[in-house]
Formats: structure tokens, sequence, C-alpha cells
């Protein structure tokens, strides 16, 4: 009888070949078949995949998030143990027409079939039809990063309500708001219209963003270097603060724990912060705002932490 380990080791070695540039439908094909050998398979999967991701992708094959110690994929492969003590992450591989969801807190990496990659934020779902003349991607909700696979035959298009964004081959993040979207370029070169205003494209490179109206406005973004990774720090379980303001600094941890922070004190609002905190750590920044600020921290409800209430 397989043994809870050799699982690991397997599942381990499973995400290596996902991860490289040549998984093929074949390959999905074998890890489906593999999956239903055994039920406890697919936790083994999900855990190598949130240690996969925890990894850095430098060319020493070395990293750490958050000061842990670090390891190289190597040791992470030949040392299935330590798998089951990571984040508890989550991949699907499916073929085209799939749906990924994740929790809020959550965080996932997902290959696509042609070559492509997804790193879905917190509390998204995102729907992937991949066609011989284009490759659709829908996000109805929260956040991704796409790094694409140039293929001139078949353009990337996402839709994030009425927005649109193409590329052929490039890296850019889409977020989804209430009347619009945010688009980021990291690499190359997209287009993005609103649906009702195909007439109207903007143009955006590397280092580039723009908020894009469901109505067709555009309010382009001054971004530097440091600011796109700051706004792409999420992609490692960070939120990395540089004079934003308080309350806005609330919503964005409010998007990765059910532990919700509450502003009592109006005055704080419009107070900038500065900081870099793990995504799952909202009392750490509560505490931080605390000391900044002389005001109190009320930690005695469990789904509620409420900064500047009476002391």
């Amino acid at each position: 009888m397989m043994r809870p380990q050799d699982n690991s080791e397997q599942a381990a070695a499973w995400i290596a070949r996902m991860d490289s540039s040549d998984w093929s439908a074949q390959g999905e094909a074998e890890l489906q078949l593999w999956l239903a050998g055994d039920p406890l398979r697919r936790g083994a999967l999900l855990q190598a995949e949130a240690a996969w991701l925890s990894l850095d992708k430098v060319d020493d094959g070395v990293a750490a998030i958050h000061g842990r110690q670090r390891f190289s994929r190597r040791t992470v492969l030949g040392t299935a143990s330590a798998l089951a003590a990571t984040l508890i992450g989550a991949l699907f591989w499916r073929r085209s027409g799939t749906v990924y969801r994740t929790e809020v807190g959550e965080i996932r990496h997902v290959p696509l079939a042609d070559g492509s990659s997804a790193t879905i934020n917190s509390d998204s779902e995102v729907k992937v039809r991949l066609a011989d003349n284009r490759r659709e991607v829908r996000l109805a909700s929260g956040e991704a990063w796409f790094r694409v696979m140039k293929d001139p035959v078949r353009p990337f298009v996402v839709e994030a309500g009425q927005v649109v964004v193409q590329a052929v081959g490039t890296a850019f993040s889409v977020r989804r708001r209430e009347n619009g979207a945010d688009v980021l370029v990291t690499e190359g070169v997209v287009e993005t219209w609103a649906a009702q205003a195909d007439g109207h494209r903007i143009r955006l490179v590397a280092g580039q963003s723009a908020f894009v109206g469901d109505n067709a406005e555009v309010r382009m973004a001054a971004a530097t270097p440091s600011s796109v990774d700051r706004t792409l720090a999420w992609r490692s379980g960070t939120i990395d603060l540089s004079g934003e303001r308080v309350v806005d600094a609330i919503d964005e941890f409010n998007r990765y724990n059910r532990r919700k922070l509450v502003l009592e004190n109006p005055r704080l609002a419009s107070e900038q912060f500065d900081g870099s905190f793990r995504t799952d750590d909202p009392e750490g920044f509560a505490n931080a705002v605390g000391r900044s600020f002389g005001v109190a921290i009320d930690r005695n409800d469990p789904n509620v932490i409420r900064i500047g209430g009476p002391s």
C-alpha cells in the first residue's frame, strides 16, 4: 500500500513537471489517472502546489517569502514531508472551458494548455476557453496576472465586465472593479477598450497602467518599476504599502481575510501609511497603525479587529 509520503513525493514531481514548458494534454491525462488511483492524492497535489508557489522563481533556485528559511526547489522535491507544513493552496488543471475560483486569502498559479499561465488573486473567478483561433478569458470577479505565450494566430483576450484586453505575447494584470477594470502591463504591449467603444482602443506598454471604465472612460495612471512591484506584491503573499491612505490599506487587507478590519476613528481614514505585511496578517497591520498614530486596537471579536476605538 502506498504511504502518504509517497503520494507527497509524487505530487511534488507532478508540480515540477506541470511548471515546465512541455506540459501537454498527454501529461494532463496521465495526471488524472494518477489522481484517480488514490483519494488522498488530490490533497497531496494541493499541498505540493502551495509549497511550489512559496518559492520565488530565481536563477539560483532558492527562495523564501516573509523571512522563512530558504530552500531550493530540489530540496522541496526531495523532502516531501515538508510539503504538509506549507500554506494551503490549490491548482486544478483542465482543458479549455475551465472555471478557476479562489477562496478569500487563496492565491493560485494555473498553467494553461497553450503554454501561458495565470496567477489568480484572492476571491476571484476566472473562466478560460482556448479555441483554435482565439484564447478567451473572462474575469468574472477579482484579479489575475497573466503571462501569455506568443501566438500571432490566436490572440489572448481577457474580458472583465465591459472591459476588453488583448495581447499576443506579454504579461499583464487585470483587476475587476465595480464600474470597470484596472489594467497593468509588466511586459510587452496590450490593447484595451470598452466593448461598446471598440473604435477607441488604447495601447499600454510595459510599466503603464490604466483604469478603463465600462462606459469607455480611461484614466491613465503614473507607474514606476517600484509601484508596479508594489501593485503585484500579492503574487508572493505580500501587501506593500507606500503612502497609501489607511482606509485604502484596510480595504486591501479585507480582500484577503475573513477576519475584517474596521476603522472606528474617521480622522485616520486619510492618513498615509507605509509598510510591508503578509496578506494574512491583518493584526500585524492593525498593531502597526496603533503604534504609529497612538490609537487603541480592539481584538476581542474573533471576526473583527477594530482600529482607533475607545481605549
